[in-house]
């Protein structure tokens, strides 16, 4: 009789228990995430200054732990084997700073200045030239055809690297090429500051431009962040001055990984949490807030 009593006593206990641990995850989730009210009164504020958005992030924003990432540092000579058909035939000097590698029977030339590294061929990058690079590269110039040119490329070097933005490069309405930039994809979250980005012209790629450094993890306690909505009236307060003059659309908003002080040098640095805002028109250079401080870089 007693020890059914006590079973009975444990079943409530643990059925108890469950509806405290639910109650406080519903309590966790709500308490990071945007409510009806604040996206009301954020609306208003960026109505107010001639600024509209598309849609105000309702993802949650609890607290987050930066990442540790080395300085730009590359294997030169893997990459004289990624970029150069013929690496035999590559020199290499060094030029205030700077490392340069050209292939002059490919007019190709690679430029690696204090972990920022370009590459460029006017003539068009053929490194890999299979059937897909090749159907690409003799069709007009369009999204599909020079992403099946980038992806190769990053497929095969970068695999957890992402397309990020396509920027269409043109004056007077002509469209010259297209910029197609990748970053590093860290446990869902873009890492703004590691990037490998692409010009495309009809004849293929004609230019990389790389920077990036190792990912060795996350670092430290997790700290509270700024909350959607905070981040948005820091950058009203910031644009308010301009807007009366140019209204500004902004067409999206997310949180990825910045490291703001790079360095070839070892390291290693933080890269922490970042709010990116776009602005129409402008969409290649995106406003970028911290979400620790809740201030706007400049």
């Amino acid at each position: 009789m007693e020890w059914e009593r006590a079973k009975n006593f444990l079943l409530v206990f643990f059925l108890l228990l469950n509806v405290v641990l639910g109650a406080l995850l519903v309590w966790e989730n709500s308490r990071y995430s945007i409510t009806n009210e604040q996206e009301r009164l954020i609306r208003t504020v960026l109505n107010r200054n001639n600024i509209s958005i598309y849609r105000i992030p309702t993802e949650r924003f609890p607290p987050m732990r930066p990442i540790n990432v080395t300085g730009f540092y590359y294997d030169t000579y893997a990459l004289v084997e990624i970029f150069f058909e013929n690496p035999a035939g590559v020199t290499h000097t060094q030029h205030l700073g700077s490392h340069i590698f050209e292939c002059f029977y490919s007019d190709s030339i690679m430029e690696i200045f204090h972990g920022f590294v370009s590459f460029d061929k006017p003539a068009g990058f053929a490194k890999y030239g299979d059937e897909v690079l090749l159907a690409a590269v003799h069709s007009n110039l369009s999204l599909d055809t020079a992403r099946a040119l980038t992806d190769v490329f990053v497929h095969a070097h970068f695999p957890d690297f992402v397309l990020d933005s396509v920027i269409h490069v043109g004056a007077s309405g002509i469209i010259e090429g297209l910029r197609l930039t990748y970053r590093q994809n860290y446990h869902g979250m873009l890492v703004h500051s590691n990037f490998v980005e692409f010009f495309v012209e009809d004849i293929g790629i004609v230019a990389i431009e790389m920077e990036f450094g190792e990912i060795l993890g996350h670092t430290g306690s997790p700290s509270m962040i700024s909350s959607p909505d905070e981040a948005l009236l820091a950058f009203v307060q910031r644009m308010r001055h301009i807007t009366p003059e140019r209204p500004m659309i902004i067409t999206h908003m997310d949180l990825v990984f910045f490291q703001e002080y790079v360095s070839d040098q070892p390291g290693p640095y933080q890269a922490v949490p970042f709010y990116r805002i776009f602005i129409e028109g402008d969409e290649d250079r995106p406003f970028l807030i911290n979400a620790f401080t809740n201030t706007i870089i400049d």
